[in-house]
């Protein structure tokens, strides 16, 4: 049997990201600035997230919620609720809900 010995962390770079790396644009608030500006992402939207492109803090239960709901509709081909459960998550586009 081989014996592994680590004697020191192994850093993580998924879930532990260097204190010197700045948080990135979220994707979609990239593809919505440039849905609203003719298709081509705005010079100002860069590498590093500003208060426009960061992440939306969003109940992770809720958006479990609204995906169930979307891919049951879509299997099921009747009205199980996934409007109702999207439009209460928050709008990258049409602000804050």
């Amino acid at each position: 049997m081989l014996a592994v010995h680590v004697s020191e962390p192994v850093e993580d770079a998924v879930t532990e990201p260097k204190q010197s790396q700045k948080a990135q644009p979220e994707a979609l608030a990239t593809f919505a600035a440039a849905a609203v500006h003719g298709g081509k992402k705005p010079d100002d939207v860069g590498l590093e997230a500003t208060l426009a492109t960061a992440a939306i803090p969003t109940n992770p239960a809720d958006k479990n919620d609204a995906a169930s709901k979307v891919l049951r509709e879509g299997v099921l081909g009747t009205d199980q609720g996934a409007d109702e459960a999207i439009n209460r998550l928050p709008d990258r586009i049409g602000g804050k809900k």
